[in-house]
């Protein structure tokens, strides 16, 4: 599995940050201390076909037999989600660890264990069931959240603009609660009915204990928990939330169990301080640039046009511009201590976020920022572009071809310099004209690998080159909110359900022909519809994609 940029991002700027400061703002001890947390998958529809383009999989198998093409199948995107879906609960479980509510419980309560059992055997047992229990609480909560929506209502979070929109909403909420505005809180008489059931002894006071714990601590892990479960629940798993919450209680409580093995190793732990609460407010930074991936989905899908790529980027810049000021103790929140001086560790951690906002400067003027393009935009949004005197072709064809569609998808969702149709049958109609083969990009407002394929392979020469040369290309948007005229609704044979959007049509012609409701799915077909190679999901390796385009136009070549 491949590690993405955004994942780097948040482990640098979640987990080395917070252990930067702890290593550098060690002021206070203890004191104080009170006992206190895409796939994109739309409706699927029936496309009527035709005999010519029903799509036959013996054939794709017996051409790729043929041209001994090298394809790269898609990986089930379920597996990669859910896998991805498990990290992030570990970083939010990690970060979690180093809040104010829950840090400076980690020597204390292993201390309990290890002195109340009389043993050292009997206290590991008892904080490794105290972790145990975490794990359980956390889980249980996941399962509860997919029994309350089913898995139906999760995978249409992915695309619905209501819910992406709360779900921004949320995470501005979240973010001014890590700021200190205010704070998430459970009711204290629940709170205090639970801390006082812990008091008994055996498994029920160990199970008690933990969930007294998740219960107080929620101010802090409150707005994380909250995260992950949106993000888990806007990828379409059914599984999503209960595996995000495995990771984060694992993450969670690992420690735990860890130190009350190896007592000594508390030693090596810094002071709790002033640097805990530089955590929250870094992690709030980070809510609020998360927040803004949430109103874009719901801005591309239902053409607010609001959040083009260089205002995206321009409140990117900003957010993060900020925390860097933040960092060197320019800017102040009212739960901050005073920051006397700047550790080396703070310091470098600053020169990396500045270098950040340095990065992503030249990308308002037009530069592909491939290391964060699959989370931005689509560059198509790019008002002001001087990259290379690129410019958009307009609605017409160059063969002088009106598009269907052109005028929603062409000047915001297709890659500078790229001239396709947005109508698979009008493409198969051109390609016929022109005896070419048609490569079906099955792509999405929302889909974050499609960017980045656009941004990092798409923008090889040889492969745009093949791209724009050798085939007719389809890109069919999988999740437009546009209507559907009256005449051209329908209701689908293959989910009997009514079809009457561009995204519906276009997902379930996907689902229904090819047997995929994952993006990007590239697909190349004869005039007649017929797969010429196996279909390829996303590759990033661009001799890999380049032999899959080759292989596609060798086969065709073969067949004519």
């Amino acid at each position: 599995m491949k590690v993405n940029f955004k994942l780097l991002i948040l482990l640098l700027l979640l987990i080395a940050p917070a252990y930067m400061f702890a290593k550098a703002d060690t002021t206070n001890n203890l004191e104080g201390v009170e006992f206190t947390d895409g796939t994109i998958n739309p409706d699927s529809l029936s496309f009527e076909e035709s005999p010519d383009t029903a799509t036959v999989k013996a054939d794709s198998v017996k051409a790729a037999a043929q041209s001994g093409a090298k394809v790269h199948k898609a990986e089930p995107e379920g597996k990669k989600s859910l896998w991805s879906i498990f990290i992030a609960g570990l970083i939010g479980g990690f970060a979690a660890l180093l809040m104010p509510c829950i840090f400076p419980m980690l020597p204390l309560t292993v201390s309990f264990f290890t002195k109340q059992a009389g043993s050292r055997a009997s206290g590991i047992s008892k904080a490794l069931l105290y972790g145990l229990f975490i794990i359980i609480i956390y889980v249980a909560l996941g399962m509860i959240i997919t029994i309350a929506f089913g898995s139906d209502a999760l995978n249409a979070l992915s695309t619905n603009g209501v819910f992406n929109f709360i779900f921004f909403l949320l995470l501005v909420g979240f973010a001014a609660s890590f700021f200190g505005a205010f704070e998430i809180t459970l009711p204290s008489s629940f709170v205090n009915k639970m801390d006082a059931k812990s008091d008994k002894g055996g498994l029920v006071g160990l199970f008690f204990m933990a969930f007294s714990l998740s219960l107080v601590s929620f101010s802090c892990t409150g707005p994380i928990i909250g995260t992950l479960l949106v993000e888990a629940a806007s990828k379409g798993e059914r599984l999503g939330p209960a595996i995000g919450m495995l990771g984060f209680s694992i993450a969670l409580a690992i420690p735990f169990g860890l130190f009350a093995m190896f007592p000594s190793m508390l030693k090596s732990l810094p002071k709790s301080g002033g640097w805990l609460n530089s955590v929250k407010v870094v992690l709030g930074f980070l809510e609020l640039a998360l927040a803004l991936k949430f109103l874009s989905n719901v801005d591309l899908a239902y053409h607010w046009n609001w959040l083009d790529r260089e205002v995206f980027l321009s409140l990117w810049i900003a957010i993060f511009a900020l925390m860097g000021l933040y960092l060197i103790g320019k800017i102040k929140f009212s739960h901050d201590s005073e920051l006397k001086f700047l550790s080396v560790p703070r310091t470098i951690l600053a020169i990396v976020v500045f270098s950040f906002v340095v990065y992503m400067v030249p990308g308002l003027w037009g530069a592909p920022l491939k290391s964060i393009s699959a989370f931005l935009p689509p560059s198509a949004t790019q008002d002001f572009d001087l990259s290379s005197g690129v410019t958009a072709s307009g609605n017409a064809h160059s063969d002088g071809k009106v598009k269907k569609y052109a005028e929603i998808f062409h000047e915001r969702g297709t890659p500078k310099g790229f001239d396709p149709y947005y109508d698979y049958d009008q493409a198969l109609a051109t390609a016929k004209e022109l005896n070419k083969p048609v490569i079906i990009d099955f792509t999405g407002w929302n889909c974050v690998n499609c960017r980045k394929m656009e941004a990092n392979v798409w923008t090889d020469p040889a492969v745009a080159k093949l791209l724009k040369e050798e085939f007719v290309m389809a890109e069919l948007f999988v999740d437009d909110k546009t209507e559907l005229e009256p005449n051209e609704q329908f209701v689908s044979t293959y989910s009997g359900k009514k079809i009457n959007t561009i995204g519906k049509k276009n997902s379930d012609f996907q689902a229904a022909t090819f047997d995929s409701n994952s993006q990007p799915l590239y697909v190349i077909v004869d005039p007649a519809g017929k797969v010429l190679v196996p279909q390829s999901g996303a590759n990033y390796n661009i001799e890999e994609y380049k032999a899959f385009l080759q292989a596609g136009v060798d086969a065709f070549k073969q067949k004519n």
